[in-house]
């Protein structure tokens, strides 16, 4: 393969990766839509004060998007037809709140038929999600379309689980372009929400982890008190008790302090090159705003789908030619 030949093709790779990223631009809705930013906002905020839990769903919902190829509403594809479900991922579970999303959607119908893409719905909850956490405003862009496929396949390795090395996370995370420090403060959205006793078992029973603070061990304990679980049963514990509805660097704290609720969370403070920045976002909840929103806004960025490949759906659960 001559020189000549890999420069262009590194040139045409650059030009397709920065074309991407164009597809998305600030205020991308106001001549067609002008108020689908303020709705989704005041959708979110009325889904709060119903269901508080909503805000925790949102940030996922664009971690579990935006990890699996594209930030293009795949996962919040049903089962039909020839699309399987990307929920139905083992990585998937525990996650809840869609119909929400439909009315999100159905707000933006109301307004503007056919013009605003369930893609930009999950980034823009999402950083609606953060604010009513209590957490930074992230300026996100919108112009993203709608994948007319699931990439169900694609979820076992692209999805980091929460017993994972932390290698292989910080090298997930990389292959979206989401460096070691923004990793870490990635990660910090587990400062709020809880998690399902299924996940957490392994490390209480039949010996507790010894990395565990032995009195947040049997609080644990008293919150899943079997080794088996019963997964559709409401068995969770709160991943943060003191703040557990705040965005906030409490998450570090609790880590230094051997509190870390999932494996991934507790080898955060002991692997070498992540618990330098563990203790820096501990320290300076400002810091670790500043981390975190950088480290969302590349997330959202990630490979975003234009018309060419896309679409905008009537209906979030369904690709057109389904609904």
């Amino acid at each position: 393969m001559s020189h000549s030949f890999i420069l262009l093709l590194l040139q045409f790779l650059l030009l397709f990766s920065l074309g991407n990223a164009q597809l998305l631009q600030s205020n991308y809705y106001n001549q067609n839509c002008p108020r689908a930013e303020e709705i989704v906002k005041e959708e979110v905020h009325k889904l709060y004060q119903k269901h508080g839990n909503t805000a925790v769903s949102w940030i996922r919902n664009l971690f579990h998007d935006c990890m699996v190829k594209s930030c293009d509403a795949s996962m919040l594809l049903d089962t039909v037809g020839d699309v399987v479900s990307e929920k139905s991922d083992p990585r998937s579970f525990g996650m809840r709140n869609f119909k929400y999303v439909d009315t999100i959607k159905e707000a933006l119908e109301n307004e503007c038929p056919s013009t605003v893409s369930c893609a930009d719905i999950i980034a823009l909850s999402a950083r609606d999600g953060v604010v009513t956490l209590g957490g930074p405003y992230i300026e996100m862009k919108t112009g993203r379309k709608d994948s007319k496929e699931s990439h169900l396949e694609s979820v076992e390795a692209l999805i980091p689980n929460h017993n994972d090395s932390i290698p292989s996370v910080l090298s997930q995370f990389d292959s979206v372009g989401i460096d070691t420090e923004g990793t870490v403060a990635l990660l910090g959205a587990h400062s709020v929400g809880r998690v399902h006793c299924m996940n957490i078992v392994y490390r209480l029973y039949p010996d507790v982890d010894p990395t565990l603070d032995p009195d947040y061990a049997e609080y644990l304990k008293k919150r899943c008190p079997s080794p088996n679980p019963d997964p559709h049963s409401i068995e969770y514990a709160r991943t943060d008790l003191d703040t557990p509805m705040i965005l906030d660097n409490m998450y570090y704290k609790h880590l230094l302090q051997h509190k870390g609720l999932l494996l991934v969370d507790q080898e955060l403070a002991s692997y070498p090159t992540t618990s330098p920045f563990v203790e820096k976002m501990a320290n300076d909840n400002n810091y670790f705003y500043e981390q975190f929103s950088r480290a969302m806004l590349a997330l959202s960025e990630n490979n975003p789908l234009g018309l060419d490949n896309g679409e905008i759906r009537k209906n979030c659960r369904y690709v057109n030619k389904l609904e």
